[in-house]
């Protein structure tokens, strides 16, 4: 039996689409030229409410939306030279961050310490995807690469995970019955 999409499940997944768009734009330029954006914020926040499957199709559509030259990645680019750029691997970095942060979000019931793990560890794999394309784009050793893509993040990256769960914890318990309804198969 083929499992159907609920329109509620694509309006949710939309409305984080969009809350990405809106986020990631914002950023704060780092010498390293890897700007600090509030784009993990939001993809952290999709994996956290709209669960592995549809917040990781939420970051997709930011990506398609992107490539196709909307502009919503930081300093409001967009393109596929952006994507090809050193900040390309960062991009394509948020898609396991929302599948991890929505992994341990389902697998535990939504329990702040496995939202915290699962972002923790998507935040991982954004540094390590993200940390490899920078060092193949420019060239970089591996401490020049963590110097500049990793270290000036850590801290703002443990407030974002911080905030989300703050955030997603009183969101999951409000909207858990229109998520789980939106978010099962039909």
């Amino acid at each position: 039996m083929k499992k159907r999409i609920s329109v509620r499940a694509m309006v949710f997944t939309a409305i984080m689409a969009a809350v990405i768009c809106i986020a990631a734009p914002l950023c704060v330029p780092v010498p390293s030229g890897i700007p600090l954006s509030l784009a993990t914020f939001a993809v952290m926040l999709s994996g956290t409410l709209l669960g592995r499957g549809k917040g990781t199709a939420a970051v997709a559509v930011y990506i398609l939306l992107g490539l196709v030259g909307i502009p919503v990645f930081s300093g409001f680019m967009g393109g596929f030279a952006h994507i090809a750029g050193a900040t390309g691997g960062f991009i394509l970095g948020y898609l396991p961050c929302a599948f991890l942060t929505g992994l341990f979000t389902e697998l535990f019931g939504g329990k702040a310490w496995a939202m915290v793990t699962g972002m923790a560890l998507g935040t991982l794999s954004l540094y390590a995807l993200g940390t490899v394309w920078f060092m193949l784009y420019t060239g970089s050793g591996l401490a020049a690469a963590l110097l500049g893509c990793v270290v000036p993040f850590l801290v703002g990256d443990a407030v974002k995970i911080v905030a989300v769960c703050a955030l997603a914890v009183p969101l999951r318990k409000k909207l858990l019955p229109m998520l789980a309804h939106a978010c099962d198969a039909k």
